[in-house]
């Protein structure tokens, strides 16, 4: 087994309004936000996760939420700077922060951009007003170009823009219009991700009417073509970039990569190769309960036993659309490629997996789901 790369996630859990079919843990903002306090807390968090990994370098940082840019550029450059106070970290790293485009503000921006983040990932979500609307989203069109060009007057010159397909009443036209704009505005990178319907969202309570599947995969089609198009390549199910632009702290996450996590609900994952173990990490979900607790109740353990790992892994792995070399694979779990042999010589006999390469096919990229869930 060896240690792989270590990135470190960071989870601001509040944002201006709860989207119909968000289920990550965020929560509506009441007034003004506990910044200082929360950044206490995360700094405090990170300490006791950093006596877990010491001499260890952090490669990537990535600042989620919530949403991350409703905080002020102050406390977005007090936590990188006690960041780096604590920890190794790479003079190349990638710092990544997520924004709203209905929280755009010009100070901040040039805050962050100083402090060292050097990729934004824009949630535009669509250009389309009526879509917009129905996923309850605070911003609209304008306030995307409004976003992207605040970004770039601040000097970034790498960001994402997330964008969604399959929603209601979306037709391939519309999907196809809204990659056109966010390309227009020169992104090195999309995200472009189908809606689904999670459980606990109001969504799964007051389901909307989304298009068949038909009509579904003629959007898709439309949507690869137009992303191929315009050069950017799809390098993982719903990520599509430019040469030398993928996301590294993603990557990461998809080759099976190590991270803490700091911040309420939020995840880690570490090796410990020494002793071939790998646990997972997880902090206390509600915001109050987080800031509220002790250092020594920050953090739940749980250790993936050798048995999980190989589905672990290639949950992950194959949601890469060139896969991973087999060798990875054991230097990641720990577990010898004998215990998937038998499984994928059966997916590769239907044309689902490659021969030498632990990569999904064109149609296994179809038919993902089915291909990963024979390993769990």
């Amino acid at each position: 087994m060896q240690t792989p790369p270590l990135s470190l996630y960071v989870h601001f859990p509040w944002c201006v309004r709860k989207c119909p079919y968000c289920d990550f843990n965020s929560h509506p903002a009441k007034g003004e936000l506990p910044e200082a306090a929360y950044l206490d807390q995360l700094l405090r968090d990170l300490d006791r996760d950093l006596n877990q990994v010491p001499h260890r370098t952090i490669e990537t940082i990535f600042i989620g939420g919530g949403t991350p840019s409703l905080i002020s550029g102050r406390t977005i450059a007090a936590l990188l700077g006690g960041i780096r106070d604590r920890a190794l970290v790479a003079d190349d790293a990638e710092i990544t922060l997520e924004a709203n485009p209905g929280t755009v503000d010009e100070a901040n921006f040039a805050a962050y951009r100083a402090a060292g983040v050097d990729r934004l990932s824009i949630g535009a979500q669509s250009f389309d007003p009526s879509h917009l609307a129905a996923l309850g989203r605070i911003h609209d069109p304008d306030d995307i170009e409004h976003a992207v060009a605040t970004a770039k007057a601040a000097g970034f010159e790498r960001f994402n823009l997330d964008l969604m397909h399959g929603l209601p009443g979306q037709t391939a036209d519309q999907a196809v219009r809204d990659l056109k704009r966010a390309l227009a505005l020169g992104a090195s990178h999309v995200s472009w991700y189908q809606l689904t319907i999670e459980p606990r969202t109001e969504f799964a309570l007051h389901p909307p009417r989304l298009p068949d599947e038909d009509a579904l995969a003629t959007i898709e089609a439309a949507g690869l073509a137009t992303l191929e198009a315009a050069g950017l390549r799809r390098y993982e199910v719903s990520a599509f970039a430019r040469e030398d632009q993928a996301a590294r702290h993603n990557v990461n996450y998809w080759t099976f990569g190590d991270y803490l996590g700091i911040g309420a609900g939020a995840h880690g994952k570490l090796t410990f190769a020494e002793r071939s173990a790998i646990i997972r990490t997880s902090k206390p979900l509600a915001p109050a309960r987080y800031l509220g607790a002790a250092p020594d109740d920050l953090r739940s353990e749980a250790a993936i036993t050798a048995d999980a790992r190989p589905g672990e892994f290639l949950l992950n792995a194959l949601r890469l659309v060139d896969g991973v070399e087999p060798q990875l694979f054991e230097q990641r779990t720990d577990c010898a490629l004998s215990t998937i042999h038998d499984t994928w010589k059966r997916l590769h006999a239907r044309g689902l997996v490659q021969r030498d390469r632990l990569a999904v096919t064109d149609l296994g990229l179809r038919y993902l789901d089915t291909v990963v869930g024979e390993f769990i």
